[in-house]
């Protein structure tokens, strides 16, 4: 069985290009945003359900999920939305200021992230991923996307 490493690519650009497309941004910015809000949300969860996750990733982003993670880590309680996006934009280093720009614009990326999650991840790990975020942020997430799931 050969690796087809293109095959990988391709399912990993088409989640960075989903985000891409609903901020309407280039795709590099786009991964960026990926990337920081994967890495403040699996903050959040537990070793099992950050592999439950890593598990329904496609390939090429169950690296980037994992890059730098140490799963030892303990983290502290966050409790309003801020909070995880002041979060998110330590993630992003020194292009926060570019890729997250004031907290209207952070909540988008973060609402465009988690809505990009729900066409991969199945229903009931979805709600696994939300349900350990404070109340305020799972709210937004819920409420920006509906109540449907969707599907790709």
């Amino acid at each position: 069985m050969s690796l087809d490493f293109e095959k990988y690519a391709a399912k990993g650009n088409e989640m960075v290009n989903m985000v891409a497309e609903d901020l309407k941004v280039p795709g590099d910015k786009a991964g960026r945003i990926l990337r920081a809000v994967l890495h403040a949300m699996r903050n959040r969860l537990n070793i099992d359900e950050s592999l439950q996750v890593v598990a329904q990733l496609p390939m090429a982003l169950k690296g980037v999920y994992i890059d730098q993670w140490d799963p030892w880590h303990s983290f502290h309680r966050i409790h309003h939305i801020d909070e995880f996006i002041n979060e998110v934009r330590k993630y992003d280093k020194t292009a926060a200021g570019y890729d997250f720009g004031n907290d209207e614009s952070a909540k988008l990326a973060v609402k465009a992230v988690f809505t990009t999650l729900n066409y991969y991840l199945s229903a009931g790990e979805f709600r696994n991923v939300i349900a350990p975020l404070p109340r305020e942020l799972k709210e937004f997430i819920q409420n920006s996307m509906g109540v449907e799931r969707k599907v790709l």
